[in-house]
């Protein structure tokens, strides 16, 4: 039931114990993920994939040298824990491969266990990996690639017992029905749970906008291109600015938006289905919707009066959206929890994002980036340090 999608598989996992941790950002590591890039460029089948691209030009040679530069200046030696147990989450297909790349740069041995589904995606990096295996074997033996169903908690168990970190990505559930297995008493876990975005848009500037197709696109990509599933992906919309420019920009933005769902998006019936059963649901919950727009099922505009404390319960996902307009950020601190994630944003400049924050200090809110930079990875991730949490620092006095 344990399927290996690295070549080099393991008659004994104990084995892996016996393999030394690295120092942060290895020259052989940066090499072998300078040479995972050139093999993934050279797949035809990439080209249909922007994450997979992404992710390629993510590991090129030049991208890690500059994330290694704010290590440099550290007083003490890092290096990685041992062995990390990755498990990724069931629907996005590349997030193993960057928790790949955060545990081989933090110095580590790798245990990734992949998404059960079959994604195209996976199957591409994983022949890059095997095809890259041969000539970068001392850190090819650091990758192990395994998928295996969600009722084998006895593989689950083993790689528990074997690891010095335990890295979940999944849903609570998923994160408290794995925690149950034990770990060596030095070894811990970094959990990254689900999680809720937003998207705040300055309408007075948006209505200036010479090109607003292009920022619908980058839109598209935060939310559309994986049935707004991701944690990344914003659910909630918040538009500053005057009635008449919110107005304004309301009727550009989703017109583009519009426009590109038409012609992009495979739409199901069921996804109809959970988006109505949501605006019921929402609608019994409370008093707070003003009201819903939509020209078709794939996209769904839903108007809030005001904004509710538990605001997160209330998402489904394929298109559905909802807006309030405000004068000012202030107005939306009151309902950030822990679950918020990301916000991206059109429109407002470092130095007003940087003062919300200090002045605000929101409950939430891990991430802020630009409208369709989301999915964009970052070694800082959900505000953990991958590479510091993921390696130990040895102290010389």
């Amino acid at each position: 039931n344990l399927n290996f999608l690295t070549k080099k598989s393991y008659k004994s996992f104990d084995s892996l114990q016996s393999i030394n941790a690295s120092q942060i950002f290895d020259k052989k590591v940066v090499n072998y993920l300078n040479e995972l890039s050139k093999a993934i460029f050279s797949d035809s089948r990439s080209k249909q994939y922007p994450d997979v691209t992404t992710f390629a030009f993510f590991c090129r040679r030049a991208n890690i040298t500059s994330i290694k530069k704010k290590y440099e200046d550290s007083s003490c030696t890092m290096i990685g824990h041992g062995i990390i147990f990755h498990i990724a989450p069931s629907n996005v297909p590349v997030n193993f491969a960057y928790s790949l790349v955060a545990g081989l740069l933090s110095g580590n041995i790798n245990i990734v266990r992949v998404p059960s589904k079959n994604f195209d995606q996976v199957q591409i990096i994983a022949d890059a990996i095997n095809k890259i295996e041969k000539t970068n074997k001392e850190i090819a033996n650091k990758v192990i690639l395994v998928r295996y169903s969600n009722d084998n908690a006895s593989i689950t168990n083993k790689f528990s017992e074997l690891c010095n970190v335990r890295l979940i990505w999944g849903g609570d559930n998923t994160i408290n029905s794995i925690r149950k297995e034990p770990l060596q008493p030095r070894s811990f876990d970094v959990t990254f749970s689900d999680r809720y975005s937003i998207c705040i848009i300055n309408a007075d500037e948006f209505v200036n906008e010479l090109n607003p197709s292009s920022i619908a696109a980058g839109f598209y990509n935060d939310t559309y291109l994986f049935d707004q599933n991701a944690c990344t992906s914003p659910h909630l919309i918040i538009w500053q600015g005057s009635k008449k420019n919110v107005k304004v920009s309301q009727q550009t933005f989703w017109s583009e938006l519009h426009k590109l769902v038409k012609n992009r998006y495979k739409f199901q019936t069921i996804q109809a289905v959970d988006k109505i059963t949501t605006f019921y649901n929402h609608s019994i919950a409370g008093n707070v919707i003003k009201n819903s727009n939509r020209n078709d099922n794939t996209l769904w505009r839903v108007t809030l009066n005001s904004l509710e404390k538990n605001i997160e319960k209330f998402r489904s996902n394929s298109g559905y959206f909802l807006e309030y307009q405000t004068s000012t950020l202030k107005n939306i601190t009151p309902i950030i929890n822990k679950k918020f994630q990301t916000m991206s944003y059109y429109g407002f400049n470092e130095d007003y994002l940087l003062n919300y924050i200090k002045n605000e200090t929101p409950k939430g809110i891990d991430r802020i980036v630009p409208i369709g930079k989301t999915m964009d990875f970052s070694m800082i991730w959900d505000g953990y340090d991958l590479i510091e949490t993921l390696s130990r620092k040895i102290e010389i006095i």
